[in-house]
């Protein structure tokens, strides 16, 4: 993603071993990502789920890895769906796979990723998203997270852009933190996405959101007007109306 920051050593021998760990962890991430990746299909979907893995997540991280597999069961009939992971955390560590289309992998993937203590990196993952919308088509960017450590007006210029460039925001916060919630919303008002909130008790709730996401990647608003679940309506109220009930 460009964002290649790490810790400074201080010179204390658990600074240096945990440094060349996180190294080394960073390295098999994108060893396996570029190992699972493949080409994205023309006219298939391309969708960007970005998670935060910062340490805050850690007790409902692998609830997340679950619903991921859960969002694309959907996608089969619709079309096909090219997937790119991004996760943040540490000391401004934030990182990507290519585009991939085997979930299974990708969920395995994920399960190798473990939460580390830092602040949020929204901004990162949504300029990570507008260069990738440059390259290619780009349906819309999922983001998975419980907190909001930036500048507000920085994040909702970016997603103002994300908005022109037809790239809705889907936003799932964790819990019920205020700050986040603002931000969030405003995120996913002025990218032309939508905002929701989830917990544990709610986990087969988001499940079924996700898939709706994932189904509007693929297909298009159609595609969900087609399916016609509940969480499809509710969805497409949320990104005709602007408003984030």
């Amino acid at each position: 993603m460009g964002d290649r920051n790490t810790p400074t050593t201080t010179g204390r021998r658990g600074d240096l071993a945990q440094k060349r760990s996180s190294a080394g962890d960073v390295e098999t991430f994108l060893r396996q990502a570029r190992a699972i990746a493949t080409p994205a299909g023309k006219g298939g979907g391309r969708l960007v789920l970005a998670l935060d893995a910062t340490m805050s997540r850690q007790p409902t991280w692998d609830l997340a890895c679950a619903l991921q597999a859960r969002m694309f069961d959907a996608v089969g009939g619709i079309g096909t769906l090219d997937v790119q992971l991004v996760y943040f955390r540490g000391f401004g560590e934030c990182r990507a796979s290519r585009f991939v289309r085997d979930t299974e992998a990708l969920k395995n993937l994920m399960t190798r990723i473990d939460c580390r203590g830092g602040r949020t990196q929204i901004g990162k993952v949504l300029s990570h998203a507008l260069r990738e919308s440059r390259r290619g088509k780009v349906n819309a960017l999922v983001y998975i997270g419980d907190a909001m450590e930036e500048p507000v007006d920085d994040l909702a210029a970016k997603a103002g852009e994300l908005g022109l460039h037809g790239v809705p925001v889907f936003l799932f916060q964790e819990g019920g933190d205020p700050v986040a919630e603002t931000a969030y919303r405003e995120i996913a008002r002025l990218s032309k996405g939508a905002y929701f909130r989830f917990d544990r008790n709610s986990a087969d709730t988001l499940a079924k959101l996700l898939s709706s996401v994932a189904v509007y990647a693929a297909g298009g608003l159609a595609a969900l007007e087609a399916r016609d679940r509940p969480e499809d309506r509710l969805m497409i109220g949320h990104m005709r109306s602007g408003k984030d009930r």
